[in-house]
């Protein structure tokens, strides 16, 4: 394990906005419970695909698209309040 100092933009919670040396741009910090849970979601819109369930499909990956829309928007925030110009 290396120990590094690094820029916080947000707090520490989750999705917390990190810049990590030697990055020019931030990046998001996602705990392991929310990442398992995140592939979690995106297994079950591959196997509601599978079974044809199409219906079921759209409404969790929507459900995902929103959640990952407020992770990017907080990051965009977090970037606009420090003047950092965005890397997309």
């Amino acid at each position: 394990m290396e120990r590094v100092e690094a820029e916080l933009f947000t707090d520490g919670g989750n999705n917390a906005v990190v810049r990590l040396p030697p990055r020019r741009f931030p990046g998001v910090l996602i705990q392991g419970d929310s990442l398992s849970a995140i592939r979690s979601e995106v297994a079950d819109v591959v196997e509601a695909c599978d079974q044809g369930d199409l219906a079921g499909a759209r409404e969790t990956a929507g459900l995902l698209l929103a959640g990952l829309d407020e992770v990017l928007a907080r990051y965009s925030a977090a970037l606009d309040a420090h003047r950092v110009p965005r890397p997309y």
